[in-house]
């Protein structure tokens, strides 16, 4: 099973980060990473760039409405995150709990991926993902 662990940090957590010793947090991040490299369960690893240079799209009317960040209410950011390929919620959970990225405002949501098997296999759309999965290798 795929897990993803979602990377959530308040504002205030960014900001410290921002006086981190940054070659200190990549050698921390990267130990963590190379455990999950090691235990054969990493399948993705990504941050995200500051969310002042990222933008909403809400589609709450039409046409949808387009705002460039940073957020007004943000309570807490997507950062990042990692996709493993686990054999429980537990023990992604485990892995989660093992994030070298801790503090107050830290946070990590833990989601099952859904796998293109649990939907409809005679639909046409899902058919033609199914095709394009193969095609390149992801299935």
């Amino acid at each position: 099973m795929k897990y993803m662990l979602i990377m959530r940090a308040t504002d205030e957590a960014f900001a410290a980060f921002a006086d981190a010793d940054f070659e200190q947090m990549i050698e921390t991040v990267g130990r963590y990473n190379q455990e999950l490299i090691r235990a054969g369960v990493l399948v993705a690893a990504e941050g995200l760039g500051d969310a002042s240079e990222g933008v909403v799209v809400d589609y709450s009317s039409e046409p949808p409405v387009v705002t460039d960040g940073p957020y007004g209410e943000t309570k807490e950011l997507f950062g990042g995150f990692y996709i493993l390929n686990v054999a429980s919620k537990e023990e992604a959970v485990e892995w989660a709990r093992r994030s070298p990225l801790t503090g107050p405002g830290l946070k990590t949501e833990v989601r099952r991926v859904t796998t293109i098997d649990e939907f409809p296999q005679d639909n046409e759309w899902i058919k033609k993902e199914r095709a394009w999965r193969e095609s390149t290798g992801q299935l």
